[in-house]
């Protein structure tokens, strides 16, 4: 309570009711919870500097108390309001950083002496009680000043992710060169290039074959499928090495009749 003390003898002569000594305490309240005060009034003025005591012109009104307060690490501003009505005073607190209100109503005289308001020693009561209230009620906790901090660090990541091209899912990626290495493709060539689960017989698969039938030392003829084969495939549609199945006979469309194209014998017979 020295620092209330020293508060309270500063302005001891600008006091005029107990409602301006119920604002001293609330005032240093919120001191001690690591602000300082910048000026009266909602909006801010040139030359104001923050300061731990109560500015000039604090009470110039004693029905509408208004102080603006910012904290020691400049990441959080309050603004104090308090209203007098009957005897009592009705306190409201915005956190300018979360958006958050709070309101607390107190009865003037259940926490200041008004007939003995001369002195430090005799002007203030049950000031644990009255400190209590402030804590849960109206003051920021330590909790909440940590969860603007969470969520000013959070909306900070999300703006850094935003201009990060690499971790944008929604950002179109730049047409340049591209700096993956190709592939590197086996050799259509090799023995096992393709059709390695088939013609691999140590390969530690299921299957094998122990002679690759197109490279086995046997004449074979000069067919290659990727050259297409005419009227079924295109030049192009079997990559070179690849394995290929024949899926009719190749020489299928060689001139002259096709022994297909005569019809069977008795073939207008319903009964056959």
């Amino acid at each position: 309570m020295a620092g209330l003390e020293l508060l309270f003898n500063c302005v001891s002569n600008s006091i005029t009711c107990s409602q301006d000594a119920l604002i001293c305490f609330v005032h240093w309240e919120i001191v001690k919870g690591g602000y300082k005060c910048l000026g009266i009034g909602d909006d801010p003025k040139d030359g104001e500097k923050s300061s731990e005591l109560l500015p000039p012109g604090w009470n110039e009104s004693n029905e509408l108390y208004a102080l603006r307060y910012r904290s020691n690490d400049d990441r959080s501003s309050l603004l104090l309001k308090a209203f007098t009505v009957d005897s009592t005073l009705i306190f409201n607190l915005m956190d300018s950083t979360t958006e958050k209100v709070t309101d607390l109503t107190i009865n003037v005289s259940e926490y200041v002496d008004e007939a003995n308001m001369q002195t430090f020693e005799s002007v203030f009561k049950n000031t644990d009680e009255l400190t209590a209230k402030l804590k849960s009620s109206l003051l920021p906790t330590k909790k909440e000043e940590r969860q603007g901090k969470t969520e000013r660090k959070t909306d900070s990541e999300r703006a850094s992710n935003l201009r990060d091209p690499h971790r944008d899912p929604l950002l179109i990626p730049t047409r340049g060169p591209s700096n993956r290495q190709p592939p590197n493709w086996p050799d259509p060539m090799a023995p096992f290039a393709a059709g390695g689960a088939d013609l691999d017989p140590f390969g530690g698969r299921a299957g094998g074959m122990i002679v690759d039938p197109l490279r086995a030392g046997f004449p074979r003829s000069g067919f290659d499928p990727s050259s297409g084969i005419p009227g079924v495939l295109p030049p192009g549609a079997v990559p070179p090495g690849a394995r290929f199945d024949p899926f009719g006979p190749v020489g299928r469309h060689r001139p002259g009749p096709d022994p297909d194209h005569m019809p069977p014998p008795g073939y207008d017979d319903m009964f056959m």
